[in-house]
């Protein structure tokens, strides 16, 4: 079963519709005791990293996810789901995450229009089940003000450009974490959500 993680933030029927439209078999949970029956587990988020840190671990579901974590199931991070699993980010303040991949959350340095909102491409730069079927350069839907930093450039799958390059998909071991909505991003976020949702 792949489950989406209800801790209060986002709008989570756009992820829920779009694995619908996919027919693929998804459960919204916001019990600890549902997430220990997942095989996948989709971590979505919208708005500030600090309250959605906070709602985690007040959702009681913290404990449950750190278990499937470390037992090896698969968990995808999607925008702000995707920067806590970082150390640390530095909006409003310094604020500790998950630290399941070793780096930091940090704001955009240049002059162009903060948030980033709209399309961007994302490079590939390994080989990953997760691109199944995604073309190199494909276009995917971005609204965020801050970015990953992944401290080791393994950890980085996908980089994208707004003013420089930053990391947009990061992954280690069974951990992923993607800055861009999928489930805003048509037919190339659609097959990305797909690849997760049947990894092995």
């Amino acid at each position: 079963m792949n489950v989406i993680i209800d801790y209060k933030v986002g709008n989570l029927h756009n992820l829920k519709n779009a694995l619908d439209f996919s027919a693929v078999e998804n459960q919204l949970v916001s019990d600890a005791d549902e997430v220990k029956n997942a095989d996948r587990i989709l971590l979505p988020g919208v708005g500030a990293f600090a309250p959605a840190m906070e709602h985690l671990r007040n959702s009681g579901m913290l404990e449950a996810l750190q278990e499937k974590v470390k037992a090896g199931t698969p968990l995808l991070g999607i925008c702000v789901g995707a920067q806590l699993l970082m150390d640390e980010s530095e909006e409003d303040g310094s604020h500790a995450g998950l630290s399941w991949i070793p780096g930091k959350v940090k704001r955009f340095q240049h002059e162009l229009k903060i948030p980033q909102m709209g399309w961007n491409q994302v490079s590939q730069q390994q080989k990953d089940p997760l691109f199944l079927e995604v073309a190199d350069e494909m276009h995917f839907y971005f609204v965020h003000s801050y970015h990953l930093q992944p401290e080791n450039s393994e950890h980085v799958l996908g980089l994208s450009n707004y003013g420089y390059d930053f990391a947009s998909v990061v992954c280690k071991d069974n951990l992923w974490g993607v800055q861009f909505h999928p489930e805003k991003s048509q037919n190339a976020g659609l097959q990305l959500l797909k690849n997760f949702c049947t990894l092995t």
